[in-house]
């Protein structure tokens, strides 16, 4: 085995493609700097430490240095490898978030969310990248940041051996943290893959109502806190909670609640 050495050039970071044609074979190896590999498209292993792992899209690895490992392609496989000296991250992130949840070179299959939203980070970085002026460093790291973030989060979570409890109870953790954007059926189902009516129905088998209406709840629940708690005027409360319009939202909030925003705040507000 011997160490490879990845030119970082001066800003320490770098995201660049790795194409593998059938039965290719990177031998073992390692190298001075971390490494989050992603599988784009294709089919391989991967080995780590001499463990073999299933390398397919939605499959990430976290390498820290001096790690030993190793790519075999099945067959086309086209992998993103993101490199990056930890001296570039902020201190908060580095000890708290790289040190603390990947201390140790971590494989990790991502949920069909967690996918979607690596993918975007990662065509987000080759943007900022391709344009190489110092303000879209400064983007990239952050993305670093943020992509370090997702994968600790996104391996943390429980294993479940039912595919459809499993997709209801992501599709609610997902609108639990992402309640502030706009979000429809259609979006969520292409998330996960199946139809709108699919997700309507694996959802409320688990939660007794639809996404749509789970997230509704979300907002109106916030609102309603916000309404009571703060003194924030009730257009920054609908942008805040993911309505897209201030009619729409004093219409929602009166089907849920009876009242409007307003005599919502004078009836409740003195009870805090």
């Amino acid at each position: 085995m011997r160490s490879r050495e990845i030119d970082l050039s001066s800003v320490g970071i770098r995201l660049y493609e790795s194409k593998h044609t059938d039965g290719d074979a990177i031998h073992e190896h390692d190298h001075e700097v971390h490494q989050i590999l992603y599988a784009l498209e294709g089919e391989g292993k991967l080995i780590l430490n001499g463990s073999s792992h299933s390398f397919t899209q939605d499959t990430v690895a976290v390498i820290t240095p001096f790690t030993s490992h190793a790519i075999i392609s099945d067959s086309k496989l086209t992998v993103l490898v993101l490199a990056f000296d930890q001296s570039i991250l902020e201190s908060s992130v580095k000890n708290d978030l790289l040190e603390h949840f990947f201390a140790k070179t971590e494989f990790i299959e991502l949920n069909p969310f967690d996918g979607s939203n690596v993918r975007q980070l990662l065509r987000k970085m080759l943007y900022e990248q391709s344009h190489g002026d110092s303000i879209n460093y400064v983007a990239l790291k952050i993305y670093l940041s943020e992509l370090l973030l997702k994968l600790a989060r996104s391996n943390e979570q429980p294993e479940s051996f039912d595919a459809n409890v499993l997709r209801a109870e992501r599709l609610r953790k997902y609108m639990d943290t992402h309640y502030f954007e706009m979000i429809s059926a259609e979006d969520l189902a292409s998330k996960l893959g199946v139809s709108t009516r699919h997700l309507n129905n694996i959802f409320k088998e688990r939660y007794q109502i639809t996404p749509i209406q789970y997230l509704t709840e979300i907002r109106i629940g916030l609102a309603k806190k916000m309404l009571v708690e703060t003194d924030k005027d009730i257009a920054t409360i609908c942008f805040e909670v993911g309505f897209e319009s201030l009619s729409t939202f004093y219409r929602t909030f009166k089907n849920s609640t009876d009242t409007s925003p307003n005599k919502y705040r004078t009836a409740y507000k003195h009870e805090v």
